[in-house]
């Protein structure tokens, strides 16, 4: 069997699929927007809306087709034997050689194509505040952190494989799924390194905030802002840490565009996805992600020929990972989104009742909309990409979903204005 032949007609798969998706979502900013959501853009934001998007979309099907030249280029004149031959022949050199050469071209493209959408169309339309200080120091830390966390992967790989043979699978499924959650587990300290935090200030919000988890039996040891706005005028908010004991940390920007009790009803939403375990859910599903993935490695490594095919003496860890991220997840990740991203629609609908039981139905709403706005969200995306790829519903349809909630809590129907 030719091996690269083989790489190259899948990577030519995921690249039609890829384009075939963006063009679906390109076409798809001229449908109608429901009635439900029709308030959240005047018609001069909405012509600007659909400029943006139009921007967004083209740069990412150019991106796309570069990044598949690029890789296609590099598979197929050798380019990752060639760069390992100028290293000597001990099995982890070899290996990091291909880690070397991936995270440069990867750091590079990403540099390139991160500048274009920061700095270019992200300005254009007025949500870009990275600085070029900023954005350089930024890309530097990402190539940085990627190149540590490859190397430890590949060098758990080969040491695995040397070591344990015919049980690699099970080995590096376990081991790559406590690598997953050591990381999870350190996500606060990695934030550090991008953003500055500050305790939220005393008030009205942190008295509600703190109320409505504790409530629910969440002790929260910290409520922290970060300094989102020194990059983007979007806004966001999210729970970090394990357990109940949990850190919340709003987006600067978010504080300053909401009020006390639209923030709660985020987190009252977020506590829902805590009570009902979805994080838990989350790590099982994770777990078998990484054991596919730890499939896909053993039966990469298993046979040398792979490897000769694309101008190695013998097998390369570094370039087995490779294949398995561009090449074989790439074809698997799509069927798995499928089951993953229903999933998730499912459970933000029952975190967005939590939020309604709560009280809080219509500052949900209310702060769904704010966000929606703020972030440019596209409100009427295609159908078939919302069921393949979305891991949220659509906000019509979280919109319709909390005002049927709100009708059942109250015995009545709800306020217009909702």
């Amino acid at each position: 069997m030719n091996f690269k032949l083989l790489a190259l007609i899948l990577l030519t798969l995921t690249f039609i699929y890829k384009l075939f998706m963006s063009l679906r979502e390109r076409k798809s900013f001229a449908n109608p927007i429901p009635a439900n959501v029709s308030d959240i853009y005047d018609e001069t934001t909405y012509a600007k809306w659909r400029a943006y998007s139009a921007e967004k979309s083209k740069w990412e099907i150019v991106s796309t087709a570069c990044s598949y030249i690029l890789t296609f280029v590099l598979l197929i004149t050798n380019a990752y034997a060639g760069f390992a031959r100028l290293f000597n022949s001990d099995v982890y050199v070899q290996a990091l050689s291909v880690v070397l050469l991936s995270v440069i071209t990867d750091g590079v493209f990403g540099a390139v194509f991160g500048y274009i959408d920061a700095m270019i169309v992200e300005q254009k339309y007025g949500f870009n505040r990275t600085t070029i200080k900023t954005f350089i120091a930024d890309q530097i830390k990402n190539v940085i952190i990627s190149f540590i966390i490859m190397t430890g992967i590949t060098f758990l790989l080969a040491a695995l494989h040397m070591w344990l043979k015919d049980y690699l699978a099970l080995a590096f499924a376990l081991a790559m799924f406590v690598f997953v959650m050591l990381v999870s587990f350190l996500f606060p300290f990695f934030s550090k390194i991008f953003n500055k935090f500050t305790p939220l200030e005393d008030g009205e919000l942190k008295d509600k905030l703190c109320a409505l988890l504790t409530k629910n039996g969440y002790s929260v040891r910290k409520i922290q802002v970060m300094d989102a706005s020194r990059r983007s005028s979007k806004s966001n908010a999210y729970f970090t840490g394990f357990g109940k004991t949990k850190t919340i940390v709003l987006y600067d920007t978010l504080v300053s565009s909401s009020t006390p009790d639209e923030i709660c009803a985020v987190f009252a939403h977020e506590m829902g996805h805590g009570l009902h375990r979805d994080t838990l859910k989350n790590q099982i599903l994770s777990f078998i992600n990484i054991a596919v993935i730890a499939l896909c490695a053993f039966f990469t490594v298993k046979y040398p020929a792979i490897y000769v095919d694309f101008g190695f003496d013998a097998v390369n860890y570094g370039f087995a990972l490779l294949l398995v991220a561009t090449i074989e997840m790439e074809i698997i990740a799509p069927l798995f989104s499928l089951f993953t991203s229903w999933r998730s629609r499912k459970a933000e609908y029952r975190a967005d009742a939590r939020a309604v039981s709560e009280g809080y139905g219509k500052e949900l709403i209310s702060a769904l909309k704010k966000l929606a706005k703020e972030n440019f969200a596209h409100l009427a995306p295609d159908e078939l990409i919302v069921k393949l790829t979305y891991s949220h519903p659509t906000l019509s349809q979280r919109i319709t979903a909390i005002e049927a909630g709100m009708k059942v809590e109250s015995g009545r129907e709800p306020d217009s204005e909702a």
